[in-house]
């Protein structure tokens, strides 16, 4: 009776918790309106779970800078998803892992247009370095490395 009570005990919280887990991530990504590799970004993040929504600009520089990311560190296109900012062509893992930890930060950001980083062509010849996006005015500070 007890390992009974046990199973059915897991199998409900098992079932209430999947479909939280298989919800896709919402994103809005805003790009150069002649920007391919922004496409290939937005399909990549489709094909790893995420619901993306691209709205081309000719605005991303304004739009990166109002959400915190310095002209230097400012990537190719800018993403806002579950109340942080993501900019350039950050992989999924680290987005995850930003989602996961929840930093008081305003976001994440991979400067420039790295080759071999998710929606670019060519191979990858160095490691990616992520940096934060404060929002208290501090520099910026390695997150990860990929």
């Amino acid at each position: 009776m007890n390992r009974t009570i046990r199973f059915a005990s897991l199998t409900a919280l098992v079932a209430f918790a999947t479909p939280a887990l298989a919800d896709p991530l919402q994103a809005t990504l805003y790009k150069n309106p002649q920007c391919g590799c922004c496409e290939g970004y937005a399909a990549y993040l489709r094909d790893n779970g995420f619901n993306v929504d691209v709205k081309p600009t000719n605005d991303l520089a304004e739009i990166s800078r109002k959400a915190g990311v310095a002209e230097g560190m400012q990537g190719c296109h800018t993403m806002f998803i579950d109340g942080y900012v993501i900019d350039g062509h950050v992989p999924v893992n680290v987005i995850r892992k930003l989602l996961t930890e929840r930093p008081a930060i305003a976001g994440i950001t991979l400067p420039g247009m790295p080759m071999g980083s998710p929606g670019m062509a060519g191979t990858k010849t160095e490691k990616f370095v992520i940096y934060t996006v404060p929002k208290d005015g501090k520099a910026p500070s390695v997150y990860a490395q990929e």
